[in-house]
């Protein structure tokens, strides 16, 4: 698939580089499934490339010069810069899964991602937090903390940089 992103997240602060790359990640809540059987949950969601961006604005600036090269995808064409990628998110270890503020029976609904956390309870057992735009939250308790993010294909151009207010 190209030089996408593919993250493993075993503690905290893994799952902060993961939260940052999840930053401004848009899901539908039909992508997003806990399978108790299997104890894993995964979610589909077209990510921000933050680091598309930053690239973007240092080659702007001439400032570009060691930056890893963009993936151009098959089209051998440069994004603008502001893109988005679709991943695919997994968690392990997942012993229950509740949220908040969320209609589960509205899958179409489009979610905007804010920010994930882990909150040990019972080292190495926790509670992973998805924190959404509008206050939602989807809240994973885990046995122990094992993540992973991975682009699925290749970027296509963003309608802009999403902004946040102070």
């Amino acid at each position: 698939m190209g030089s996408g992103l593919k993250l493993i997240a075993l503690d905290d602060e893994d799952l902060a580089v993961v939260s940052v790359h999840l930053q401004d990640a848009v899901v539908t809540v039909g992508d997003m499934t806990f399978k108790p059987a299997d104890r894993r949950f995964v979610m589909l969601a077209s990510r921000f490339d933050w680091e598309a961006a930053v690239q973007k604005e240092l080659l702007a600036e001439g400032a570009g010069a060691g930056s890893a090269p963009l993936d151009l995808g098959p089209s051998g064409k440069a994004p603008s810069g502001c893109v988005r990628r679709r991943a695919g998110i997994r968690f392990e270890h997942v012993l229950a899964a509740r949220v908040r503020g969320i209609d589960l029976k509205r899958k179409r609904d489009v979610l905007n991602l804010l920010l994930v956390t882990f909150e040990p309870t019972n080292s190495p057992s926790g509670t992973v937090t998805f924190t959404f735009s509008g206050g939602g939250q989807l809240q994973l308790t885990v046995d122990c903390l094992e993540a992973g993010v991975e682009d699925l294909g290749p970027a296509w151009d963003a309608r802009g940089t999403p902004c946040h207010d102070a």
